[in-house]
């Protein structure tokens, strides 16, 4: 049941063709609003890498350095998401007159 290492990197590599392969298909007017809202979505992957992390025995460095790096990539991409949501939001919000 559990998949080997080689059957593991063929679902990677296939991933990552598809993600390519969605993504260019996608028009430009779409592309900015749908990338901020997945990155927004990458709290899954915060939350699956404290499990990661509070799952793997203390002596298991490559598990722990993993996780925290997910953690931090992962909430860099949800702040960053944010970001740019908010700054897209700002150019249609009507000016404030002074």
């Amino acid at each position: 049941m559990f998949l080997s290492n080689y059957d593991l990197v063929t679902v990677v590599i296939l991933s990552i063709f598809l993600g390519i392969e969605v993504i260019s298909r996608v028009p430009s007017v779409l592309h900015t609003p749908l990338m901020s809202g997945a990155n927004a979505i990458h709290g899954v992957v915060i939350i699956g890498a404290i499990i990661v992390m509070g799952e793997a025995p203390t002596d298991d460095y490559l598990a722990l350095t993993l996780g925290f790096l997910a953690v931090i990539l992962g909430t860099l991409n949800v702040v960053g998401g944010f970001v740019v949501t908010d700054r897209m939001l700002e150019m249609f919000s009507k000016k404030k007159k002074k």
